[in-house]
């Protein structure tokens, strides 16, 4: 009867804590779960922040390969743009050295032979004979491309100085005119008028006229 009793009371509390650790298996069970989804949820999140910060990545990385292929192009056309620039300064030092020797050189000519061609008083037309004279020295420059022609006006002192100068000077023109409308290049005209002659000994006839030297290049 005393065994029962006690087998009474220890079944009972048998039962309580069996009862007692099932729930609280239960209890941690939820518990783990609930865990388990607040870490998957954090992970999911931290998942979707690294996704989203890769795809920053990637558009920095393709902005940056824009960018860089953006700055080849550009080079290239500045290397383009440079080497254009190098050849036109390369141009430009041979024509600035050809020029420096043709102006080294403008002097050193040797005279060939001098003409005058004379006019009558206060005149400056070329006559007939004038004429004549100047086709034959047109024809001599048209054969030999280094011939060029110094032109030297002159008048005879009878007048005033001032009107004496402008008249040499278009005497001077009227020969230059004839020879490049007869086809001389004007650069291979040089050209001045000097004013009257006023020396003793020459007549006044033969102070009126246009010295025309005849001049040839040397090689260089």
């Amino acid at each position: 009867m005393h065994s029962a009793w006690k087998v009474g009371l220890v079944l009972p509390a048998v039962a309580l804590m069996v009862s007692g650790c099932v729930a609280t298996r239960n209890w941690v069970t939820e518990t783990v779960n609930k865990k388990e989804v607040e870490i998957d949820q954090k992970i999911g999140g931290v998942d979707s922040k690294v996704a989203a910060q890769s795809q920053r990545v990637d558009g920095v990385d393709t902005r940056l390969k824009t960018a860089e292929g953006g700055l080849v192009e550009t080079g290239q056309v500045a290397k383009g743009a440079r080497e254009r620039a190098d050849g036109a300064f390369t141009k430009a030092d041979e024509v600035d050295g050809r020029l420096t020797r043709l102006w080294s050189n403008r002097n050193v000519r040797d005279l060939v032979e001098t003409q005058q061609i004379l006019f009558g008083f206060d005149k400056w037309e070329l006559n007939d004979n004038a004429q004549t004279s100047l086709l034959s020295l047109v024809k001599e420059m048209k054969e030999n491309v280094r011939l060029t022609v110094d032109l030297q006006g002159y008048a005879d002192p009878v007048g005033t100085y001032a009107y004496n100068v402008g008249l040499s000077q278009r005497r001077v023109e009227a020969v230059r005119r004839f020879l490049v409308e007869k086809g001389v290049e004007l650069p291979r005209i040089h050209l001045v008028g000097l004013g009257p002659i006023t020396e003793k000994g020459t007549p006044n006839d033969q102070k009126r006229r246009v010295t025309v030297n005849l001049m040839v290049a040397k090689e260089n």
